[in-house]
């Protein structure tokens, strides 16, 4: 069954901390919204039971939890506090908690996807950009005009301009997430991203032609026992469905076969 998309980042919040605790109604947790009271105030009293008895490691997991929680949940309430241009978007009114700017919002739910990762709380997600076939705007690169509309350049070397600069800007993007998984130390002494693979790109190498072959793809990562920092030619025509399934592999749930796969990729 497919999973639905979560744009807002207060519900994807709510989703990863605020299931619990379990006494909570649903008519609490909207008053406690209401009068700004944080989800941490509700748990504070477990919280104080539970770190006193925890071993020091344990203490300081539970720690970065409740602070990491807390400073993102500070990020979100500053949103919602802040009127929002909804403009870039083309609605009238944005969802609670999602911030009018696309980086900021870019920004804040790859830290969500970063905590969740780093408190254990999920062991797989996905992200995209933006709906497939999106003529989004990227003005903080001085791109006016939309993205499908220029991906179909037809050679025209000021649209291509423009596609570079938006590749750009979002292979930045993906760059600070990495960065992100990397600062983030694990209970070994590594780092979040030794045990963790992150795949990057698209399903059209050229959209000017939808080409479907050839496409630039990204691992980052040491998940599985990847070795980064390679430049792999899987040679013509071979399934993108490989590579998902050498992850799936690596990540302990190998897989007989996957949608079009003929093989398994190098990691």
């Amino acid at each position: 069954t497919p999973v639905a998309k979560e744009t807002s980042p207060r519900a994807v919040f709510e989703r990863l901390f605020m299931a619990g605790p379990a006494h909570e109604s649903e008519a609490a947790r909207r008053r406690r919204l209401a009068r700004r009271r944080s989800i941490l105030d509700v748990v504070r009293g477990d919280a104080r039971r539970l770190a006193g008895v925890l071993g020091g490691r344990d203490r300081e997991k539970l720690e970065e939890y409740l602070d990491g929680a807390r400073e993102l949940e500070r990020r979100i309430e500053q949103v919602e506090r802040s009127e929002q241009d909804a403009s870039d978007w083309g609605l009238d009114r944005l969802p609670a908690g999602t911030p009018g700017d696309y980086a900021e919002h870019i920004t804040l739910m790859g830290d969500l996807m970063a905590l969740a990762f780093r408190l254990d709380l999920t062991r797989t997600c996905t992200f995209m950009w933006a709906n497939e076939g999106s003529n989004r705007t990227f003005p903080m690169v001085d791109v006016r005009q939309g993205h499908h509309h220029l991906s179909h350049h037809a050679g025209d070397e000021a649209k291509v301009d423009s596609i570079r600069r938006i590749n750009r800007w979002q292979n930045e993007q993906f760059a600070s997430l990495v960065d992100r998984f990397a600062n983030i130390e694990d209970e070994a002494g590594g780092s979040l991203l030794d045990d963790t693979l992150l795949l990057y790109g698209g399903a059209i190498s050229d959209g000017n032609r939808h080409n479907h072959h050839d496409l630039p793809i990204v691992v980052a990562g040491r998940g599985g026992g990847a070795e980064p920092g390679r430049l792999v030619d899987h040679g013509t025509r071979t399934p993108l469905c490989n590579l998902f399934r050498s992850m799936a592999s690596a990540a302990g749930a190998p897989l007989e076969r996957f949608g079009d796969s003929t093989g398994l990729a190098r990691l």
